[in-house]
């Protein structure tokens, strides 16, 4: 699973998630991206599992980039521990993803067979997600 080698602090708040995505909106390494159309905390689990789907359904033929990286620690308690006593231990790593932010990009595959592997990726993520193409406005369409 993707994590970072070492972090400055190992707890950090949760945040507030509002607004579009400024940073990492447009398709740079691919021809066509995965664009997310909610907020939403995604995974590492989940980025692997969505890649995994990619891969497989393009049989390792294009190329696959992830766009999204996991900063964020989520702690919690352990199960049935009194209140207080401190935060919990991080238990997972999440990458904080705002509506308009590329999410995946593929190359080196027809468009047909990169809107499949993308809407396999789509249905790992708990977020909503449409496939764009480069150069063209992916603020309107519909869904991956």
């Amino acid at each position: 699973m993707l994590m970072p080698k070492r972090v400055k602090r190992r707890r950090v708040h949760r945040g507030r998630m509002k607004g579009e995505s400024t940073r990492g909106n447009t398709i740079t390494y691919g021809t066509y991206g995965l664009v997310s159309q909610e907020c939403g905390w995604i995974t590492s689990n989940q980025i692997e599992a969505a890649r995994i789907a990619m891969t497989r359904s393009i049989k390792r033929g294009g190329k696959v980039f992830i766009k999204i990286f996991p900063h964020k620690p989520v702690t919690k308690k352990p199960a049935e521990v009194r209140m207080g006593s401190g935060k919990g231990a991080p238990e997972y790593w999440v990458a904080v993803v705002k509506p308009g932010r590329i999410m995946f990009e593929i190359e080196g595959v027809p468009e047909d067979k990169a809107r499949e592997a993308m809407r396999l990726a789509s249905h790992k993520l708990p977020i909503k997600s449409k496939f764009a193409i480069k150069g063209q406005e992916f603020a309107e369409g519909g869904d991956a």
